[in-house]
């Protein structure tokens, strides 16, 4: 029940805010778009394009990214300072589709750019992004300086919103370099910068920054507050982007702490907010952590599928880094179901994609991952060679926070080892850590905060559409008004109005009078055809020669057959008389009204031929739906007029198939054939009424579904001109 209240006002949130963003941002994507046919020169226009691309980086990556290439190639023929801005567009573009490898191979092919350009905010630009670069590679002392170069240019030309991002940047090196203090105090400055530029979306961008500084020193508590804090501003500042990526930390959080409930939903609105402005990485890093909770929750099946959906994304996008993390959760997936060997495939693939862009913090969870495979397949050397690695590289490039997991693999298999001391020794520092974490209260505090969120978005959501009735109610005062105003200065015009009201309500009454009648007469129709339908089926010969054979059965004295016969019969009367008045009868009932047909006209014939009916298993699944004794005249005719009972080795067939949404029924004998049957000059006057009546209800049928169902009757053997093979071709229905 939490679950599906957690989902519900997840699906609420994404819905209304989509909603709004929507209707503001067309407005504006229009604009846009008029400014760049309104351009006067080539260097006009694509500065218009550049403004759209912009846009787009916030609304709709696809569209950012379509327009990556157009951009790149125009600027080819202008300035350098416009080539800047289409290269740092690009970065940018490739920085957001998780595309590492081109975003650092184009932020270092403008370097060139800080010699070409002196401006300030040129500068700025190239700075910043260079320290980013630097930092992600491991090069603290570099990229540190790059990043105080870029906050020195933002104080220069007095940008507060760039001084924040510049402190922003400071501190997140300082935190990969695993230095607490000053990444927290940097941190802090981005905030008092980010409430002074009054960037909302800046503003929410620091105080992400501070959240992932605590979650990476294992304050869970903390991050989960301060993520709380950007993501409401996030959602102030109409920052789609942003949105999606603080759900999906703030679920990755609440996951940690086996919330899986608030983790859930957190990554489904995570989920929700990246199709609305079709961000592909972040819909498949949603996917990928939706997988570690399904994990979580033995739903294995659910996890591989989420998963691969999430491959088969990051690979279009070319995201090594999204790549890793993916196949590392499926390793983990494949280790709980003991699928050892597709484990180890998979963590492999995840240490290529993540030491193809350095990222050594990852690799160090990876090796927890694969030693864990190894203790579990009791190669205990194995197992504990990848446990230290991973305690290496978590020693030297993450906080001690990540460390205590591997601690107490490591007591395990000191334990199976049978070496008591060690095994202590590692269970000590590993109780030591769980011991100052105080990870319960902390699981409890994050619960009530999320629950106190839930609570504001919920009054949020409530007062916004109390505000939208007050909105519309004031709007409809103002229509009122406005048209009381129009109406005295203008009669003539409202007269006009009226009169032009009364002929569309005229017409539109006449257009329903007409079609109602349609329908009426198509219903008389329909009636009528029903009950021509059911005269004729109820063919009087074969009553009459139905209760021939009762008869004869009954003075050999053979009470055997003449029971069996006489409850088959009145089985099929049952049937017909019940369900010939019904449009549409289920499929079996078609079925087992011609198994007792036959069965009776075989008995009636003295065995003499053979009959079969067979049909799709998904037919039956999907319980489909036939019109009512449509297949029974040409049945009839293949016994009367085609004489089966005086072929030897006589048979009938018929098969029903689902073929491209239409239902084709086949029906086949072997008999005399219609030429021959022509030839005896039999009466044929029931065999045309019935294909006249069945011609007609297909007819019908098509116009009804707008489908092109069809009646053909052709020879089975079309050398001899023997045998008769009839194809009903019928739009396909079901209960399904």
């Amino acid at each position: 029940m939490l679950r599906t209240l957690l989902l519900f006002l997840s699906f609420l949130v994404v819905v209304s805010y989509s909603s709004e963003v929507h209707a503001q941002g067309r407005a504006k994507e229009e604009q846009l778009i008029r400014s760049i046919t309104a351009a006067r020169s080539s260097q006009q226009r694509f500065e218009a394009i550049l403004d759209l691309g912009d846009y787009y980086k916030l609304n709709n990556i696809d569209k950012a990214d379509s327009l990556r290439r157009e951009i790149l190639t125009d600027s080819r023929k202008f300035e350098d300072s416009l080539r800047f801005s289409a290269l740092m567009y690009s970065a940018e573009v490739y920085l957001i589709r998780g595309d590492l490898e081109s975003y650092y191979s184009t932020i270092l092919a403008c370097q060139p750019f800080l010699n070409k350009l002196k401006g300030d905010e040129v500068q700025f630009t190239i700075y910043r992004h260079l320290g980013f670069y630097h930092s992600q590679m491991q090069e603290f002392e570099t990229a540190k300086s790059y990043l105080r170069l870029a906050l020195k240019k933002a104080k220069r030309i007095r940008d507060v919103a760039k001084q924040s991002e510049s402190y922003q940047h400071i501190a997140l090196n300082f935190m990969r370099y695993n230095q607490k203090d000053s990444s927290l105090y940097y941190a802090n400055k981005g905030i008092s910068a980010g409430r002074r530029s009054g960037n909302k979306a800046e503003l929410a961008k620091a105080f992400n920054t501070i959240a992932q500084i605590y979650s990476f020193f294992g304050q869970a508590e903390l991050g989960v507050a301060k993520n709380l804090v950007a993501l409401n501003l996030a959602q102030g500042a109409g920052n789609t982007l942003l949105l999606a990526r603080y759900c999906r930390e703030i679920g990755q959080t609440q996951r940690e702490i086996l919330n899986l409930d608030d983790a859930e939903y957190y990554f489904r609105r995570s989920l929700g907010y990246s199709q609305t402005i079709n961000d592909k990485r972040q819909m498949a890093l949603a996917l990928s952590y939706l997988a570690t909770v399904q994990l979580d929750r033995d739903q294995y099946d659910k996890a591989i599928k989420n998963a691969n959906r999430s491959i088969i994304l990051l690979t279009s996008l070319n995201d090594l880094n999204g790549l890793g993390l993916t196949h590392n959760i499926l390793g983990l997936v494949y280790k709980e179901q003991k699928k050892y060997s597709d484990a180890s495939i998979n963590f492999n693939k995840s240490l290529v994609f993540y030491e193809s862009v350095n990222n050594k913090e990852e690799i160090a969870e990876v090796y927890h991952n694969v030693g864990t495979v190894f203790k579990e397949q009791k190669r205990y050397q194995n197992a504990l060679n990848y446990l230290n690695r991973s305690i290496e590289s978590r020693e030297q490039y993450q906080g001690q926070s990540q460390i205590y997991q591997t601690y107490r693999v490591i007591a395990d298999v000191y334990k199976e080892l049978n070496n008591k001391t060690l095994a202590l020794e590692y269970m000590e520092k590993y109780l030591d850590y769980v011991d100052s974490n105080t990870t319960v209260q902390a699981a409890t505090r994050i619960a009530e905060l999320s629950e106190s969120y839930r609570s504001e978005q919920r009054e949020r959501l409530i007062n916004e559409q109390a505000d939208s009735i007050q909105r519309q109610r004031q709007e409809r005062e103002m229509t009122t008004a406005r048209l009381e105003y129009s109406q005295l200065r203008n009669n003539f015009q409202m007269y006009i109005i009226i009169a032009f009201i009364i002929i569309i309500v005229m017409a539109g009454l006449i257009l329903f009078y007409r079609w109602n009648q349609t329908q009426i007469k198509q219903q008389q129709r329909e009636a009528e055809m029903s009950q021509t339908l059911l005269r004729t089926q109820m063919n009087p010969h074969f009553v009459f020669n139905a209760m021939s054979v009762i008869q004869s059965y009954i003075y050999d004295n053979d009470t055997e057959n003449s029971s069996k016969f006489l409850v088959n019969f009145s089985r099929l009367m049952r049937l017909i008389l019940e369900n010939s008045p019904k449009e549409h009868i289920p499929m079996e009932t078609e079925m087992e009204i011609l198994s007792k047909y036959l069965a009776m006209q075989k008995l009636r014939f003295q065995e003499r031929f053979e009959y079969e009916i067979e049909a799709d298993d998904e037919l039956i699944a999907e319980a489909a739906h036939i019109p009512p004794m449509i297949t029974q005249p040409f049945i009839e005719n293949s016994i009367e007029h085609g004489q089966l009972h005086t072929i030897e080795g006589g048979f009938i067939k018929i098969s029903f198939r689902k073929v491209d949404k239409m239902l084709h029924i086949t029906i086949i004998d072997n008999g005399i054939g219609r030429k021959a049957s022509k030839a005896k000059k039999k009466s044929s006057a029931h065999k045309s009424m019935a294909m006249e009546i069945t011609a007609e209800r297909v007819e019908n049928l098509n116009k009804k579904f707008r489908t092109d169902g069809y009646l053909l009757i052709e020879d089975y053997n079309k050398e001899e001109e023997t045998g008769t093979k009839v194809l009903i071709s019928l739009p396909y229905t079901s209960e399904a």
